[in-house]
């Protein structure tokens, strides 16, 4: 006999950067009378509006938007914490009978809020700076990738997983296993992430490599035309300087040597052309380890549709 599944629904709809995420969120959610989640862990801040490419006031004027502008750049904004807030607007639009739309590129807030994070598995601070300490000292000696090392002798397969260069996901692993005393990847697995008060579809919008490249390119460009030089003189002139975490997310930190003088602009579009694609590719590869994300090109409006439709008849 089979037997229905009485949670709650919420349809995610991720992608990498540039991907057409937001828009189609905003269509399903006129569609089908539902209210967004954001799950992008750079729009919780205020003020980080163009480099984040936050929906406009008007975009989020045909739909209610959750967990926008919720902290100042110079607060720290944990999945921890991120899981609690997103579940409870969650609860609160399930409470209204309409649907939830968890809309985002960040996978960790998407899993967090799916599936739960580890017990014990909120931030060390101290240990944190003493690992970036760590780092810094590595790279002014010519060796940026010895806590990649580090983490490969206490997991290896987390640092099989990760790549050397993303230093946030790098540094957590091996804050988790040196906290543990265990391979971060081990205690994932036995921790199962069971968490799962929802069920849900995971769409995965994605145009191609070489049409997301090109759309990075365009959005990059549209950022600069747009004013993001002014909006981090701004947040400078506020007191909100590159050594802050959310300063240092991509654009953010592009500009701050052309605020500084050390840079010109057409040296930092590039950089940050070229490090939103890498970025880009990371997302893409997170992603396709996800085996329930059901991927769609973004322009495939019928087949997102009957999607949707099929699942919420459920």
């Amino acid at each position: 006999m089979k037997h229905e599944d009485a949670r709650p629904p919420v349809v995610v709809v991720t992608g990498p950067t540039a991907s057409g995420k937001s828009a189609c969120a905003i269509r399903l959610a006129e569609r089908f009378q539902g209210e967004i989640v954001n799950a992008d862990s750079m729009q919780v801040y205020r003020y980080l509006d163009i480099g984040t490419a936050k929906p406009s006031v008007k975009e989020r004027a045909r739909v209610p938007h959750h967990l926008i502008d919720v902290v100042l750049p110079s607060e720290i904004y944990s999945a921890g914490r991120y899981r609690s807030d997103a579940r409870a607007a969650a609860d609160r639009i399930h409470a209204r009978g309409r649907v939830v739309f968890l809309a985002g590129g960040t996978g960790l807030y998407i899993r967090a809020f799916l599936a739960g994070l580890l017990e014990g598995g909120g931030a060390d601070q101290a240990l944190r700076i003493q690992l970036e300490e760590e780092h810094a000292t590595a790279v002014a000696a010519g060796d940026p990738l010895r806590v990649h090392r580090r983490l490969a002798e206490l997991d290896p397969a987390a640092a099989e997983r990760i790549h050397p260069h993303d230093l946030r996901r790098v540094i957590r692993a091996l804050e988790l296993s040196l906290r543990a005393g265990g391979a971060a990847s081990a205690i994932r697995r036995a921790h199962g992430f069971a968490d799962q008060p929802y069920r849900a579809l995971h769409l995965a919008l994605d145009p191609g490599r070489d049409e997301l490249d090109r759309r990075i390119d365009l959005r990059c460009e549209s950022m600069i035309e747009s004013g993001l030089l002014r909006e981090v003189r701004a947040l400078r002139g506020m007191g909100y300087g590159p050594e802050l975490r959310s300063m240092q997310a991509i654009g953010y930190r592009h500009m701050a040597p052309v605020v500084d003088g050390a840079d010109t602009l057409v040296n930092a579009l590039a950089a940050m052309k070229r490090d939103t694609r890498q970025f880009a590719r990371r997302q893409r590869t997170w992603i396709r380890r996800v085996p329930e994300a059901l991927a769609l090109h973004p322009d495939d409006e019928d087949a997102i549709v009957k999607s949707v439709e099929a699942f919420l008849r459920g």
